[in-house]
């Protein structure tokens, strides 16, 4: 996508302003910019994930932030009328202690995907261990989006569940997209 003469990767754009020409960045800056016409890269284009299946069935999926002091409650409603769930989390991936049962057992029935709500910066995977920190929740079976934000990572969620794409094959392609 190209704005304000500069290029950017679709996976890792963002809009960063309601109005400005120059609205979108890059967590990674512009692969490229557009100069007297011409288009020129700074990188090579990244490929990305083709999921070679077409829509088979319909999917639910939503994104839940993380705030302080929730109980888990709203999360465990939200859980039963989906087929997958993306979690805004804080930071490098961590939620309310409170969350911690609510999320492992919806992990152990639908995909449950951990997003950084900060937009930018991966998802950790080893670094904190207490409960409800990014390595506990891994453990307990959340897929990590990487560097996905939640909407990016929402809508390859309901792009893999719609193509009836199995647990496993979510999961490997999180891996391949938010690397």
């Amino acid at each position: 996508m190209a704005f304000a003469d500069e290029i950017h990767e679709a996976r890792r754009v963002c809009k960063t302003h309601s109005t400005s020409i120059t609205a979108f960045s890059s967590s990674t800056g512009p692969s490229g910019y557009v100069a007297e016409g011409e288009v020129r890269f700074h990188t090579p284009a990244h490929r990305g994930l083709i999921v070679d299946a077409e829509p088979t069935r319909p999917a639910r999926t939503c994104i839940v932030t993380a705030t302080l002091g929730d109980d888990g409650e709203t999360l465990r409603a939200v859980g039963e009328s989906v087929d997958g769930i993306i979690v805004a989390a804080f930071g490098a991936g961590h939620v309310p202690a409170a969350w911690v049962p609510v999320l492992a057992e919806l992990a152990g029935r639908m995909p449950v995907v951990l997003a950084s709500r900060t937009g930018t910066g991966p998802i950790l995977s080893r670094t904190y261990g207490f409960p409800g920190s990014e390595s506990d929740l891994l453990a307990r079976g959340l897929i990590s989006a990487g560097t996905l934000p939640p909407v990016k990572a929402r809508i390859l969620l309901h792009l893999l569940l719609t193509a009836g794409v199995s647990h496993a094959d979510v999961e490997k392609s999180f891996a391949q997209v938010g690397a």
